[in-house]
């Protein structure tokens, strides 16, 4: 993020811009900047052609990856490391790469440090800061990554009658607002949908605000468990122990009695479709959802 204190810059990759050969110039002189920087080191952790390309034009004076065989990017690194299991969790995985190159792998640092400014904004918004927040997030990248909208309402609906004080945000992308505005009318004097309305920051200050988190296997999923706020995750098609909240793998809800589950596919291809999410009820997410409470009192 832009004004990360642990950041002295960010380098975007436009990749949907740069596709237009007409924008072609703007990634040669982004190319030649970082060349002119002369990184020590360059590690790339997406494991993709595109960023293995672009760490390999950055000509740095070592080139870091994963030893991941997908479209064949660890031809262009120096040094590699190889994911100890199937099961290994992601985080664990990229955490390997730090020993090889001389780093201690240590938790003794805060991860996303509060921003003031933004948290501030945040609190003051409808007293936000004074309230019982819980989040909920329905979006994710994959169709068949996302619990039924209408489960989502059924799961306010229920918590909203056992917790009278929880107040619902409903976080997400431009993509999401659909989904936010029909959770929210389901109890529109205790929701606050604020899909496609916040920055990258604000989101990730809302989640800090908040009680618990129920999510779906999605990018802020791994926001809220980074800054340690107590996660329910609705997984359908991916692994949990591979990419599930870090450190909270044990509250994720997935239907393994599925003889497709996991299938790691971004497309479901059985009849009815997307079954291993539709047969997660909203009672038995409630149940969870309930049980995480009071574990927290």
């Amino acid at each position: 993020m832009q004004d990360d204190p642990d950041l002295a810059g960010v380098v975007l990759f436009e990749r949907r811009r740069w596709a237009a050969p007409r924008h072609w110039p703007e990634m040669l002189r982004s190319i030649r900047w970082m060349r002119a920087q002369r990184f020590d080191w360059v590690i790339d952790l997406q494991c993709l052609a595109r960023s293995g390309a672009f760490g390999w034009l950055a000509n740095g004076g070592l080139l870091a990856g994963l030893d991941e065989v997908r479209e064949g990017a660890r031809g262009f690194y120096d040094l590699t490391a190889t994911r100890a299991s199937y099961g290994t969790h992601a985080v664990d995985w990229y955490l390997s790469l730090l020993p090889k190159l001389g780093v201690p792998v240590n938790a003794d640092f805060t991860w996303l440090p509060e921003r003031p400014a933004v948290a501030r904004a945040v609190r003051t918004r409808g007293g936000a800061g004074n309230a019982d927040w819980f989040a909920l997030l329905p979006g994710a990248r994959w169709a068949n990554k996302r619990w039924p909208v209408e489960h989502f309402t059924a799961l306010v609906r229920q918590l909203a009658a056992r917790e009278p004080t929880l107040r619902f945000v409903v976080l997400g992308g431009a993509e999401d607002r659909e989904a936010g505005r029909a959770i929210a009318r389901t109890e529109p004097r205790r929701c606050l949908d604020l899909a496609g309305q916040t920055t990258l920051p604000e989101m990730v200050e809302w989640l800090r605000l908040c009680r618990l988190v129920v999510a779906n296997d999605t990018g802020p999923m791994h926001v809220a468990a980074a800054l340690g706020r107590p996660v329910v995750a609705v997984f359908g098609p991916t692994d949990p122990h591979r990419t599930g909240p870090y450190g909270q793998i044990e509250h994720t809800v997935q239907n393994r009695s599925l003889a497709c589950m996991p299938c790691m596919k971004d497309v479901c291809h059985v009849s009815p479709a997307f079954t291993c999410l539709s047969s997660l009820a909203p009672e038995l997410i409630a149940q969870r959802v309930r049980a995480r409470l009071t574990s927290l009192h």
